[in-house]
């Protein structure tokens, strides 16, 4: 890949499709996919744009939490991260990243389904890092069902768990512990907007995740603590491969994009960076589309 100061055409920057089946029991993990996904490991380089800051990011071991993960720590960030205990491979080598950097790490393994555990989450990230003021929620579970009569009650209390009640409860914890100047962000999808029929339950909570975040922003700004909600399009992590696609789906995942190929998380790792830093002092209650050219509305 070329520098990231040369000129290039972003069509052609990262891996089109077809890609090769590759079927992963959930959650998935990066290091089998094929490509492997660009989170930053070696293309993300840092300004200082968050020296000082700590910060907890949910579903931090892989995908665009692992990204902005990589991102903060370069940006001069001390970050903690939660990911299931499956997920243990995939976070050391983020913990070891973080690390390089001469910035603290925290690994929390755990299930965000646990309201218990969202808790102690929070409280372990605040007590290890030494306060927090930056909550970035990204952690989801996506899972398709090809008709309406195949969504169980236990895939929709599942799907609802992960990707809403945990908001609640890891919001909630962090709250008390957010000074002025502090940022929440949120992760949606362009799934809130322009929802495949496919993930009916999936696009209902990342529509929940957009109204959430709103009107939690019209809370916090009170105390002077933005929130924002990212909402990604089509991107390369394993989320895909693990489920949350047919596998006819994700040999050709991203090829109805504009740009022809799914984004890699390293794409989307600097809105998140705005979002937490003190450019976007002014940024609250708004959704940041990077959909390959699909937008939100």
């Amino acid at each position: 890949m070329a520098d990231r100061l040369t000129l290039q055409d972003p069509r052609d920057r990262y891996p089109k499709p077809p890609f090769p089946e590759q079927p992963q029991p959930e959650p998935g993990l990066a290091a089998k996919m094929t490509p492997q996904p660009d989170h930053g490991e070696t293309s993300y380089r840092g300004s200082g744009r968050l020296n000082g800051r700590k910060a907890l990011i949910t579903g931090g071991d892989s995908g665009i939490g692992r990204a902005a993960a990589i991102a903060y720590a370069r940006e001069g960030c001390d970050v903690a991260i939660g990911f299931l205990p499956s997920e243990q491979d995939d976070a050391r080598e983020v913990i070891a990243l973080i690390e390089a950097e001469g910035r603290k790490a925290v690994a929390l393994a755990g299930d965000i389904t646990d309201e218990t555990w969202c808790r102690r989450m929070v409280e372990e990230a605040v007590s290890q890092l030494g306060g927090l003021d930056i909550l970035v929620i990204n952690a989801g579970h996506q899972a398709y069902r090809e008709d309406i009569s195949e969504v169980s009650s236990e895939d929709f209390d599942r799907t609802l768990k992960t990707n809403l009640y945990a908001l609640h409860w890891i919001a909630q914890a962090a709250t008390p512990h957010l000074a002025p100047g502090a940022a929440v962000i949120t992760t949606a999808s362009v799934q809130a907007y322009d929802p495949s029929a496919i993930l009916l339950d999936y696009a209902t909570t990342k529509a929940g995740i957009v109204a959430y975040t709103k009107a939690l922003a019209k809370q916090l700004i009170k105390r002077g603590v933005r929130a924002n909600i990212v909402a990604p399009g089509p991107f390369w992590t394993a989320l895909q491969p693990a489920g949350g696609q047919p596998q006819e789906k994700v040999v050709h995942f991203g090829e109805q994009s504009e740009f022809g190929r799914p984004g890699q998380p390293v794409e989307i790792a600097p809105v998140y960076v705005l979002l937490a830093s003190q450019e976007g002092s002014y940024i609250t209650g708004e959704v940041y589309g990077v959909t390959g050219g699909a937008g939100v509305a």
